[in-house]
C-alpha cells in the first residue's frame, strides 16, 4: 500500500511544486512506484513534469467530481512516475464539491483503487487551505512541509498546523508531521542560518536533514518541463532532492509497522511539540 505524503504550505514562493516534482523523480530513481498528484489549479506541477496541461484528456477535476476513473486519467512521465493533471478546472470541483457529502473525503477516495499500484503518492497542494488542501490532508498519511530560510518563514506555518491538528482530530486521526524541508537555503546568508538554527530549535527532529540549496539550475528545469535529475542531474538541486528521497526512504522504514486496518502508522506522539503555534525570536 502506498505511503501518501501532501506537500503543503498555504504561503507561496517557497519550493513546494518544485519539492514535489523533483521529490517525484527523485524517488522513481530510486525505483519507487511513485504517483505526483497535481491538486493545484495552476497546474505548475504538471508543466514542470513535461506534461501539458492545456492537452491532457483528463485531469484531477474529473477524477474529483467522478466524472473519471482515476486510472483513466493518469499519464507517465519522462521521468517514470505517474502523474494525476492539474489545471484551472480544479477550482470548478472545488465550488461544486462544496455542498457534496462527505466532500473532504473525495480524493482519498478517489485514490484507494489505485494506491496498491505504487510505493509512495506525493499531493502537491494549492498555496492556501481550501477544500482541496483538506482533500489531500484527509487522503495523507504524512505532511512534507517546505520552508524558505528568510524572514518571514513562519508566517503562516501556525494556521497550516493549525488545520493538520483539527485534520488529526476530525478527519485523519493518523496524520503526521513528516518533516519540515529547509529550501532556498543559501549557508553564506546569515539570516538563512538564523532561521535554519530556530527551526531545528523548535520543530527538533522534524527538521529533516537534507536541505535545498538555491540553485540557478533547479530554477531553470520547469521551464524546459523537465524534472532537475533530467535536466542537470549533476547539479547541487539534483543531488539534494537524492539525498531527500533517500532520507525519506530511511524514515519510512523506521515508521514501520502500520497503523491496524489503514496502512499508515499511527499518530506519534512526538508530534505534539511541533503542533504548538511557533513563537520565533525574529517575529516578535
Amino acid at each position: 500500500m502506498a505511503r501518501i505524503i501532501a506537500v503543503a504550505n498555504q504561503k507561496g514562493g517557497v519550493g513546494k511544486t518544485t519539492t514535489a516534482v523533483n521529490l517525484a523523480a527523485a524517488l522513481a530513481a530510486a525505483r519507487r512506484t511513485v504517483l505526483l498528484v497535481d491538486l493545484d489549479p495552476q497546474g505548475n506541477a504538471t508543466m514542470a513534469s513535461g506534461v501539458d496541461k492545456r492537452e491532457v484528456a483528463a485531469n484531477g477535476c474529473a477524477v474529483l467530481l467522478e466524472e473519471m476513473p482515476i486510472g483513466a486519467a493518469i499519464v507517465a512521465t519522462a521521468a517514470h512516475f505517474d502523474l494525476l493533471p492539474g489545471g484551472s478546472d480544479l477550482t470548478a470541483a472545488e465550488l461544486k464539491l462544496m455542498d457534496a457529502l462527505a466532500r473532504e473525503h473525495r480524493l482519498k477516495d478517489q485514490l484507494a483503487p489505485v494506491a496498491g499500484r505504487y510505493d509512495v503518492i506525493l499531493i502537491d497542494c494549492p498555496p492556501s487551505l481550501n477544500l482541496l488542501t483538506l482533500n489531500a490532508l484527509t487522503a495523507a498519511h504524512g505532511v512534507l512541509i517546505p520552508v524558505q530560510c528568510e524572514y518571514f518563514a513562519l508566517e503562516g506555518l501556525s494556521s497550516l498546523l493549525e488545520t493538520i491538528k483539527a485534520v488529526r482530530r476530525r478527519l485523519n486521526p493518523h496524520l503526521q508531521i513528516e518533516g519540515l524541508l529547509r529550501t532556498m537555503y543559501d549557508v553564506r546568508n546569515n539570516l538563512g542560518n538564523e532561521v535554519s538554527a530556530q527551526l531545528t530549535q523548535h520543530f527538533g527532529d522534524k527538521v529533516l536533514r537534507s536541505v535545498i540549496p538555491r540553485n540557478v539550475r533547479l530554477a531553470e528545469a520547469p521551464s524546459h518541463g523537465q524534472p532537475i535529475h533530467l535536466y542537470d542531474r549533476s547539479s547541487r538541486g539534483a543531488i539534494a532532492y537524492i539525498g531527500l528521497a533517500g532520507e525519506l526512504i530511511r524514515r519510512e522504514r523506521q515508521q514501520r509497522p502500520a497503523g491496524p486496518g489503514t496502512g499508515a502508522p499511527p499518530p506519534a506522539a512526538r508530534d505534539e511539540h511541533v503542533l504548538a503555534t511557533p513563537t520565533p525570536n525574529h517575529l516578535d
